[in-house]
């Protein structure tokens, strides 16, 4: 099976968001003696876009072990920050990892193909995600979140800012499944957002204006009115079901 290749296209953070990682890790490395392996960066702070006022900073640390002493070290060496960035760490043994990939292909290709490893070994880099269950794990996130969003829809009534919020928590798990249907489709993944979504509604004839509600909606500042994001909503769902019709014929490459 070949090696997971890092995606191409992965901004680098600002010197101050880094900076500020390596002073968040320092006392977390400091409770694992002789059990840390190595800490990245992932998620959004990679991509285009990012907004370290409105957005967490992804920090995955690996270790040997996580056991009782070592949690509880942990739990008073993580530090608070009061002023942004703030960080949203992810913390797994090198063995959980391993056992976990044919379980959670989608999120360990996330991982493997777009990250930056702060210090320790490269145990990213030497991933081999198995993408046997790759494309019904995708229809299955993407089934289960727009029966999710479309209860929210119908649970919100005219409360705008409660289905605005709503599309908002539930943008990014969308935005993951859309560039694991660029894997399948075996192209590769930009890291800007506007672009992954550009490509996606080309490959299925979908409206991208559509599909990119949920970010729009999300960066509004609240300007938008109550028929707004419900008719934004509506265009998503409408988009999404499609998509999931799409997916579920798609032979996977």
């Amino acid at each position: 099976m070949p090696r997971v290749q890092h995606a191409e296209l992965r901004i680098e953070p600002s010197a101050p968001i880094l900076d500020a990682a390596r002073r968040w890790l320092d006392p977390v490395r400091a409770a694992l003696p002789g059990s840390f392996l190595s800490a990245y960066l992932t998620g959004s702070v990679l991509m285009q876009g990012f907004d370290p006022a409105r957005q967490r900073v992804n920090v995955l640390v690996i270790s040997r072990t996580l056991e009782g002493d070592e949690l509880d070290r942990l739990a008073h060496a993580i530090p608070v920050t009061r002023e942004a960035p703030h960080f949203d760490p992810l913390f797994l043994t090198a063995e959980q990892i391993r056992l976990s990939l044919d379980v959670f292909p989608v999120e360990f290709l996330e991982l493997a193909e777009r990250h930056l490893r702060l210090e320790g070994e490269d145990i990213l880099g030497a991933l081999e995600v198995p993408r046997t269950h790759l494309r019904r794990q995708c229809e299955q996130e993407l089934r289960g979140k727009h029966l999710r969003l479309r209860q929210e829809y119908l649970a919100a009534g005219h409360d705008g800012r409660r289905l605005q919020h709503a599309l908002e928590a539930l943008a990014s798990s969308f935005h993951t499944q859309f560039r694991t249907l660029l894997r399948l489709h075996g192209e590769p993944v930009p890291a800007s957002l506007e672009r992954v979504i550009d490509r996606l509604a080309q490959l299925h004839q979908l409206d991208a204006a559509a599909l990119l509600a949920p970010h729009l909606v999300r960066h509004s500042d609240g300007t938008l009115t109550e028929a707004e994001v419900r008719e934004r909503t509506r265009r998503f769902l409408a988009a999404i079901e499609s998509l999931i019709r799409a997916i579920d014929g798609l032979q996977v490459r």
